[in-house]
């Protein structure tokens, strides 16, 4: 009986060793950077056709709604879309550092207006020494710099915040996110332009790639009340939902990821993941470092769309918003934020909207008025209900425990591997 017990836990070991190890997909993502987007556990569910068709309907909403808000002349709404955008891509940044390393942060506007500043920095000279024919594709470049930018930010105050958890680190990123504001409002040597922000007087940011292209190309109209245009509010939309795609695919990635095994480990024990040999002061960089990236691309695209940054877009009281929209939402789980954010950030616009559209035209513009201004109250009792009947967010992030013991691509007939190895084992064990 002793032997047969031994024999079982070894096997049940290796089994494991096996799925975790060698079960894993060979992409070329995890060609190109190795283990760092190297899946642990395999086993993931495949898409069903419901949920295909679901996301596919939802994909071309997405795509025909600024078509739509622009040829009926809703350009303030589908401005607002823009900003929703872009809170999305904060909060997918926030996400990472809250949802799955387990770390409070309330500084996420300092990575953000690092992110739009650098743009700012970057763009001008930038495009100056591209020329005149070539400066249109100076943003992805910039894009790309902006969010280095703003993850070497982060990785310097992963530095001090080694050994907080809780309300004290909390307060650490709350006091970094004011320094970062002020100090932009101060102009230190000369960089920001203080209150007055960037480009400078006598500069000009360059156009996005193909902007202008497509504003003196694409147009048509259908009848004489819907007329569409490519405007600036249009481009902006797309390229904020492609670059909110791209964070979302890139974060599933890391997720799934050794390195994000380390962050479940390190959001649920830290000094039990320590003591299982996780590299929890590795993890804590990379997730500030990660997340501040997706806050500094962020910053670039608010940039570019305003066409230029001041201080007072950085506030305490947006850090809460983007926050919220996370909290909300459902810590660690991707289309909770993506809901949240539409609740958070869409929902007042749209009550504003409807206010100012639909009240104010029949006789009742006071009242359109003061609905239009209440609907800031509204997200809170809205909030305040949410947190009470729903108090893990409103898609929580679903636990992952079922695929450690699921079918490993290096699992095949013959090869005793996988999950019904052990349990084959246990129950020749447990009959001798």
């Amino acid at each position: 009986m002793m032997t047969n017990t031994t024999n079982t836990s070894k096997n049940t070991t290796a089994a494991f060793e096996d799925q975790a190890v060698k079960g894993t997909d060979t992409s070329a993502a995890q060609s190109l950077f190795g283990n760092f987007v190297k899946p642990m556990f395999s086993g993931a569910k495949k898409n069903t056709p419901l949920r295909t068709a679901l996301l596919g309907a939802l994909l071309v909403l997405l795509l025909v709604l600024p078509i739509y808000l622009q040829g009926m002349g809703e350009a303030l709404l589908l401005s607002s879309f823009v900003l929703v955008g872009l809170y999305l891509l904060l909060a997918l940044g926030l996400n990472i550092i809250i949802g799955y390393a387990g770390m409070l942060d309330f500084g996420r506007m300092a990575f953000y207006a690092v992110g739009a500043y650098a743009a700012m920095m970057i763009a001008v000279p930038l495009s100056g020494f591209m020329g005149e024919g070539l400066n249109q594709f100076a943003f992805p470049f910039v894009l790309v710099g902006a969010g280095i930018a703003a993850a070497f930010v982060g990785y310097l105050l992963s530095l001090p915040v080694m050994r907080l958890r809780g309300d004290y680190l909390a307060i650490v990123t709350l006091g970094f996110g004011e320094i970062v504001r002020i100090t932009i409002q101060n102009n230190p040597f000369g960089l920001t332009n203080g209150l007055l922000g960037l480009p400078s007087a006598g500069y000009s940011l360059p156009s996005p790639p193909f902007f202008e292209w497509l504003r003196d190309n694409v147009y048509f109209a259908l009848g004489n009340e819907f007329w569409f245009t490519v405007t600036r509010n249009v481009y902006w939309y797309y390229m904020v939902l492609f670059v909110v795609i791209a964070a979302i695919v890139l974060i599933r990635r890391q997720d799934n990821s050794r390195l994000g095994r380390s962050w479940a480990a390190m959001r649920e024990d830290e000094v039990a993941a320590t003591a299982m040999g996780v590299n929890v002061t590795k993890a804590k960089t990379w997730a500030f470092v990660l997340g501040a990236f997706w806050g500094g691309a962020a910053g670039a695209c608010f940039g570019f769309f305003q066409g230029n940054v001041t201080p007072e877009g950085f506030t305490f009281l947006n850090s809460v918003l983007v926050l919220a929209i996370v909290v909300i939402g459902g810590m660690g789980s991707i289309p909770g934020v993506l809901f949240g954010g539409f609740i958070i950030m869409g929902f007042p616009e749209l009550v504003r909207w409807f206010a100012m559209n639909h009240l104010a035209g029949t006789g009742s513009g006071d009242i359109g008025a003061q609905v239009a201004n209440m609907r800031n109250l509204l997200l809170g009792l809205f909030m305040v209900i949410m947190m009470a009947v729903r108090t893990e967010g409103i898609i929580p992030m679903k636990p992952k425990l079922h695929k450690l013991f699921g079918k490993g691509k290096s699992d095949g007939p013959g090869t005793g591997g996988g999950a019904s190895a052990p349990a084959a084992t246990t129950q020749e064990g447990g009959a001798k």
